[in-house]
């Protein structure tokens, strides 16, 4: 059953048009995810849809008695009611006043507000977020349209929501740059792009190989209309006249294929910085300890940080992990134990909070005061190639800062961070409110980026991509490490679960409430994430050491009669040969789990 159809919707903010001609329906079991790049309209859309903003053009058809909930990307409260009193104010009354507090204060401790009596303006944007989500939740409805639910929750909240909506039993419209999320709660995808919707049926997964077929298909067809384009454009020059009405047919369809909006590829550029020198000096914590009155975050904690360590750090909403990185930088000073950085260390850093952005500056000009240039691999690349690089077209440049999305002020952000060549990136929740095309490029920076990065996330997809260490805070109050990405870190965490309940449970555990299996009661049939994406690059990270290791022999032989350059050379041939055992040995780890698999 339909529950809602826009038709012909269209809207436009000054010169910009965010939507043209938009015609999409969702029916009564529909879960649409909805994806674009920062600043396509992706809430403007849901905005539309939820009746809170007027489009220019177009209408929305909605089904009679149709009921709606909705989440709006920056929520709105009395500042003169508690946050409860906010939440159970923006609740439908279908329910007793009593049983609806109830339900609204079990929900709020759910999602880390212990003190629902408190004024709105006393919590964190993030904690302001997720008591909206709680009113959104509970309001019954047909439809529910929620923008970014998954920013600001830890990886529990972010699950039980998962559980949450997959048992929902209404129409699912949603933003969220979470690909794990997108994966197991949608069934449609909606993508913004040129000022339109497409929809793919099925989940982000699903999406990724049908939109890679639309656009091979696309690209075919450009190419076919380029090569007529040219053998058109060839009749032109010949001096033919529209003599005749095939002529004139000939000249129209001539200046169709002229004026057509062009189809380009899209290019997957790798941009592999040349950080800052590093010394063999990094970062060493010891002995660390920092406590907030009586809340004990972190204690006795020694870590030496290596030079190209990915390190995530995770663990529940104000456990402190955000404070741990500002100890890092040297913005906070912990209780006990030091941080010895090394004389060459250039730390950048990507906070959550929104830095002092100049907006009256234009993009181009924001990103050039922290840098006109950055150095690769390949030569240098001006501050404009890189604004294009992160999706700052040419004409965007010059747009002033104060006239971009709070996702593109957000990218921004991250790419004048990068401008400043650091050797050590610190990352403070850096997918929350960045596009999903935006955090692919940033992937594709950080695995060419031949330094030190450590991150704060909840984006789980992320993790696995990125780190191969993560610090969890754990409810003993001990900060852990642990090998692999998030994926390790919960099977290490349900084998040492199972492992201390072994003597009491049987191996089995039986089936979960949706009739699977828990990951610790079977065994695995394939590679984690993290382990699969090893395998497969392995093998050219020891062809790249081999070669390395040949290329540093024969420079030794040439530099017989130069002793300083000769030590130079044997350490590092050395440190090069003990890295290649190391790869060769965890290659034929990896090689006999594939053929166990297999077996």
């Amino acid at each position: 059953m339909i529950l809602m159809t826009l038709e012909g919707i269209g809207i436009s903010f000054g010169d910009t048009v965010l939507l043209q001609d938009v015609t999409q329906g969702i029916e009564d079991h529909d879960r649409i995810g909805v994806i674009g790049v920062n600043g396509t309209g992706k809430s403007t859309l849901l905005a539309i849809a939820a009746g809170a903003l007027q489009a220019d053009e177009g209408q929305i058809i909605s089904r009679n008695g149709l009921r709606i909930s909705y989440l709006p990307q920056n929520p709105a409260f009395d500042p003169d009611r508690t946050v409860l009193e906010n939440v159970v104010r923006n609740i439908e009354q279908e329910k007793e006043f009593w049983n609806v507090q109830g339900e609204a204060e079990a929900m709020l401790l759910k999602l880390g507000i212990k003190d629902p009596s408190v004024r709105p303006d006393t919590l964190s944007g993030g904690q302001r977020k997720r008591a909206a989500l709680a009113a959104a939740l509970l309001t019954p409805s047909d439809l529910l349209i929620l923008d970014e639910p998954t920013n600001h929750l830890d990886h529990e909240m972010i699950e039980w929501l998962q559980e949450r909506l997959e048992s929902f039993g209404g129409a699912l419209l949603m933003v969220t740059h979470d690909r794990y999320f997108l994966d197991e709660v949608t069934t449609t995808i909606w993508e913004i792009d040129r000022a339109g919707v497409y929809s793919y049926p099925g989940n982000y997964e699903k999406y990724l190989q049908t939109k890679q077929a639309r656009m091979d298909f696309t690209l075919a067809a450009e190419r076919k209309m380029a090569a007529l384009y040219k053998q058109d454009l060839a009749w032109m020059m010949r001096g033919a006249r529209a003599r005749s009405t095939k002529q004139k047919a000939h000249i129209q369809r001539f200046e169709a294929l002229r004026d057509r909006e062009k189809i380009a590829e899209e290019r997957n550029i790798i941009i592999e910085s040349l950080p800052s020198r590093m010394g063999n000096k990094t970062i060493e914590l010891k002995n660390l300890s920092k406590s907030y009155g009586e809340k004990h975050l972190f204690h006795d904690f020694s870590y030496t940080f290596l030079k190209n360590d990915r390190i995530g750090i995770i663990g529940p909403n104000g456990c402190g992990k955000s404070t741990l990185l500002k100890i890092l930088t040297g913005e906070v000073e912990p209780d006990a134990g030091e941080v010895e950085r090394g004389q060459t260390v250039k730390i950048g850093y990507f906070g959550q909070e929104y830095e002092q952005l100049p907006l009256s500056d234009t993009v181009l000009e924001a990103v050039r005061s922290r840098g006109e240039y950055v150095r690769t691999a390949d030569g240098l690349v001006t501050a404009s190639a890189m604004c294009e690089r992160f999706l700052f077209i040419r004409n965007k440049q010059y747009t002033p800062v104060e006239k971009l999305s709070g996702g593109e002020k957000r990218r921004l952000q991250l790419l004048r961070v990068l401008m400043e060549s650091p050797n050590v990136l610190i990352l403070d929740e850096p997918t929350n409110d960045l596009d999903i095309q935006t955090l692919q490029i940033l992937e594709d920076y950080l695995d060419h980026f031949s330094g030190i990065v450590i991150t704060v996330s909840h984006d789980r997809y992320f993790l696995d991509r990125i780190v191969n260490r993560i610090f969890s805070f754990e409810p003993d109050g001990l900060l852990r490490q642990s090998e692999g990405g998030y994926e390790d870190y919960l099977l290490r965490r349900e084998e040492l679960s199972a492992g201390e309940t072994a003597g009491s449970m049987k191996a089995d555990a039986g089936p979960d409430r949706k009739g699977r299996k828990s990951r610790s009661s079977e065994p695995r049939k394939k590679l984690t994430f993290s382990q699969q994406r090893e395998y497969e690059t392995i093998e050219d990270v020891i062809d790249e050491l081999t070669a390395k290791s040949e290329k540093l022999s024969e420079e030794m032989l040439q530099a017989t009669t130069d002793y300083v350059r000769l030590q130079e050379l044997t350490e590092e041939k050395q440190k090069t040969d003990d890295e290649l055992e190391e790869k060769i040995a965890r290659f034929i780890e990896l090689q006999e789990l594939v053929e166990s698999f297999n077996a």
